[in-house]
């Protein structure tokens, strides 16, 4: 694995991390309408990688197909959407409600959840990284270095907000701000070991490289609609959330160019 590589399945990391510092510097923990607005805002992120950085590239890969080269797309997208449903299904999400869940999840605090509910949109955050840096590896003609190295940035980007919602509720409750840092660190470092884990897999799969970015991006608009887009819109003045939405989705694909 080369330096550039490294570098930026790193990047993401990075942005969780720096989010997560955000504990040592504010003394309140966010309002609701500032985590409104940085949820809407990492929602338009994905929704932007996943089309520009993911899907167009996949469906550009299997032009040869003609007018079925969006199969291959269609198909590793469900793939994505369906990996996703099953991990939801065994991990407690963002949305549920302590006092009607049963067994051990009624214990769970609302945090707890958000903890790991982060950590589930690292995963497939973390594989769109990998999968896009083992393409330009491959030397494939549609992923550039400046296309990867964008889509880190995009994410990375969007896991700030996050890192920061996680670290400074925990400390809220009591944490100290190492221990809260540390954990808001820690829900980002699946990212880089999926990355990683993703660009030695797909070195052996790059026949399936068009399924691979297609999956990523079904795995994080699922995040997005099941997870994201709920937060934004909920209770009152809901339109912070979708003009950061826009703001988040204009940024990326204006990286995207820029750099790709």
């Amino acid at each position: 694995m080369n330096t550039a590589v490294l570098t930026g399945i790193m990047i993401p990391f990075a942005g969780t991390a720096f989010g997560s510092a955000c504990v040592f510097f504010m003394k309140k923990k966010l309002s609701t309408g500032v985590q409104r607005a940085l949820t809407g805002f990492a929602g338009g992120v994905m929704v932007a990688a996943s089309i520009w950085s993911l899907i167009i590239p996949a469906m550009e890969q299997t032009e040869g197909l003609g007018s079925l080269s969006f199969l291959p797309a269609c198909a590793g997208f469900w793939l994505g959407i369906l990996f996703l449903l099953l991990l939801d299904s065994v991990i407690p999400h963002l949305h549920m409600n302590a006092d009607k869940a049963e067994g051990p999840r009624a214990n769970l605090k609302k945090t707890t959840m958000m903890v790991l509910a982060v950590t589930l949109h690292n995963i497939p955050e973390g594989m769109a990284v990998g999968v896009v840096y083992a393409g330009f590896v491959s030397g494939n003609a549609a992923i550039t270095a400046g296309g990867a190295l964008a889509l880190a940035i995009g994410i990375a980007i969007q896991n700030f907000p996050e890192g920061a919602i996680i670290s400074m509720p925990l400390h809220a409750e009591g944490k100290s701000k190492w221990r809260a840092f540390a954990d808001g660190v820690l829900s980002g470092a699946v990212e880089p070991l999926g990355a990683a884990l993703t660009v030695v897999a797909a070195g052996f799969f790059i026949p399936a490289m068009p399924y691979l970015l297609s999956f990523a991006a079904g795995a994080m608009m699922y995040v997005v609609v099941e997870e994201l887009i709920p937060e934004m819109s909920e209770g009152e003045h809901s339109n912070i959330g979708v003009i950061m939405f826009a703001a988040g989705f204009t940024l990326m694909m204006a990286l995207d160019v820029a750099l790709g």
